[in-house]
């Protein structure tokens, strides 16, 4: 057989590296793309001009486009078979990609958890995205829940890794040097507030709202070359439980990065993901609202210009969040996420001070 099927759960082993295929060149369409699918307004990936006053070279490509290109690549041998993203620990981005550069994935499986049901399992995976430099992107851990080839009775031991937690702030990567963010840089941004203007606990309704379109997401997966068969492969989905496509994951966490510009549009880069859950499924017809709690607000050493803001971002589904919704607090179902919340993502970003 010449033809590739994807790795099920018993096909991964501690340690097992996997070099992924087909390295993928960034290109100004894969920007424009990604502005049209979620239309982040943050100037620093919207303008060639503000980018290069901000510091960098040149514009670069918005983070979550990094990530979800280097994310991409995993899926034919990861999570090709899967029946669902589970969440993400210990992401940092590095140098910042930019159009013209050819970024290729690698992969350590460093986790392995088998379900009682003998149907599938939790596979852990440390991933790694460079540039044609050998220059690290962006490297994170994610596990994913990937069927059983055939079940099984004998189900096996756990291998659960230890988790990393928060990316502290003397390690995460600041891009650009000697920030100087003056008036008309605030006002090109859409928004006075930077980093001393934001308070630990503060919450922030988003208010935005935006309706996702079947188009949408089958379009954002290719642009990713992510070809898992749950958001690809509506046939094939007929049989299962839910009997529909599911959004990508990451198609949920860039709309809500980008419903963030209202009330963080000094946010200009994302530097870590701590920790997400994909809470409940999305599909074509939910409408994303989105609202943030700061977490801790980060002095990076020997910076003076630029400091961090620990978020947690929730998404919902056809459910606005002038309340910040969250987790139920009654009854049998406390403590477990509301049923309209679909993501909950604890990240890091940069903003000048």
């Amino acid at each position: 057989m010449k033809n590739v099927t994807g790795n099920f759960y018993e096909d991964f082993e501690i340690g097992q590296r996997i070099v992924h295929a087909t390295p993928r060149t960034v290109t100004d369409g894969d920007v424009a793309l990604y502005t049209g699918l979620y239309g982040s307004r943050f100037a620093a990936t919207s303008a060639d001009t503000f980018a290069r006053d901000l510091g960098y070279p040149r514009m670069p490509v918005d983070a979550l486009l990094a990530f979800h290109l280097v994310f991409g690549k995993s899926v034919p041998d990861v999570s090709l078979n899967a029946v669902a993203n589970l969440g993400y620990a210990g992401g940092r981005f590095g140098v910042p990609l930019y159009p013209g550069d050819t970024v290729t994935t690698t992969s350590e499986v460093i986790g392995l958890k088998p379900n009682s049901s003998g149907k599938n399992g939790n596979v852990y995976v440390r991933s790694v995205g460079t540039n044609q430099n050998g220059e690290t992107v962006v490297e994170y851990v994610r596990w994913v829940m990937v069927n059983r080839r055939s079940a099984t009775d004998e189900v096996g031991e756990a291998q659960i890794p230890d988790l990393p937690g928060a990316v502290a702030a003397q390690d995460l990567v600041v891009p650009v040097e000697n920030v100087s963010y003056d008036e008309r840089m605030k006002e090109l941004s859409g928004s006075p507030h930077l980093w001393g203007d934001y308070e630990v606990g503060e919450k922030i309704d988003h208010v935005d709202g935006m309706t996702i379109e079947e188009s949408d997401h089958m379009l954002a997966t290719r642009l990713y070359q992510n070809t898992a068969k749950v958001h690809f492969n509506q046939f094939a989905q007929n049989d299962s439980r839910i009997g529909r496509r599911l959004i990508y994951g990451g198609h949920i966490i860039s709309l809500a990065r980008a419903l963030s510009f209202n009330g963080l549009a000094n946010a200009f880069t994302i530097a870590a993901i701590n920790a997400g859950s994909h809470a409940n499924p999305t599909f074509a017809g939910d409408t994303i609202h989105a609202w943030s709690e700061v977490l801790e607000r980060l002095e990076i050493p020997g910076r003076t210009d630029v400091g961090a803001l620990r978020l947690r971002t929730v998404a919902t589904k056809d459910l606005p969040c002038g309340d910040f919704p969250y987790r139920q607090t009654e009854g049998d179902g406390a403590g477990k996420y509301l049923p309209n919340v679909v993501l909950d993502l604890d990240y890091t970003v940069l903003i000048p001070r």
